[in-house]
């Protein structure tokens, strides 16, 4: 074996015993929080990575979109064939700025969440995505103490995946997992336009 060769199988050894210990001491078995926020792309995009990910375990999950519905994703497209696995609440009209009355898009959100709650109290659902739940909560659309107590009073085992720019501080600090999508480049700055399989 050559130094090179030899120093690798050390290294891997170290990091392979780090993380057997990790997984050891990582016993709690219970239902998570993600939020996944930030300027960048792809915070829907995971969200949906999961929901497929939980259907694939056999489990029944829930969506509420809160912004998008003027125009039909292909999420939605896709998920929506299956009826019996994944109960799809399109609940949004549009982006803010497009919508441009702050009444209605308040309304509207807060229909979404009556659906949301719906979701979360209902023991037969493993996973619920909050698609763009982060934009209603940022443009005080919703109440964030409300949208915490009604997450927190979910069934112990259901998982809970909340997308969307700018997640509140609270929201923040009472997830189990967090993560900034940080840009560093976009096709949409180069002028090249939003296109189905890549932007919706």
């Amino acid at each position: 074996m050559s130094d090179i060769e030899e120093r690798h199988a050390n290294r891997m050894q170290r990091k392979k015993a780090l993380i057997d210990a990790k997984i050891e001491a990582a016993q709690i078995e219970r239902g998570v929080l993600v939020v996944t926020t930030g300027n960048g792309k792809g915070k829907s995009s995971s969200g949906f990575g999961m929901v497929a990910r939980a259907l694939g375990h056999g489990m029944k999950v829930g969506v509420v979109q809160f912004i998008k519905g003027a125009q039909s994703t292909g999420e939605e497209q896709f998920f929506r064939r299956f009826p019996d696995e994944v109960i799809y609440r399109v609940m949004g009209e549009g982006f803010t700025w497009e919508t441009q009355d702050r009444a209605r898009d308040i309304a509207k959100a807060q229909t979404a969440w009556d659906e949301a709650r719906k979701f979360l109290s209902d023991e037969n659902i493993g996973l619920v995505l909050l698609d763009e739940l982060n934009i209603a909560l940022k443009l005080h659309y919703l109440e964030v103490d409300t949208v915490l107590a009604d997450i927190a009073a979910r069934p112990a085992h259901q998982h809970v995946v909340v997308t969307g720019r700018g997640a509140p501080e609270a929201l923040v600090a009472a997830a189990d997992t967090v993560t900034d999508m940080t840009p560093i480049k976009h096709a949409f700055a180069a002028g090249i336009k939003a296109q189905p399989g890549i932007e919706w």
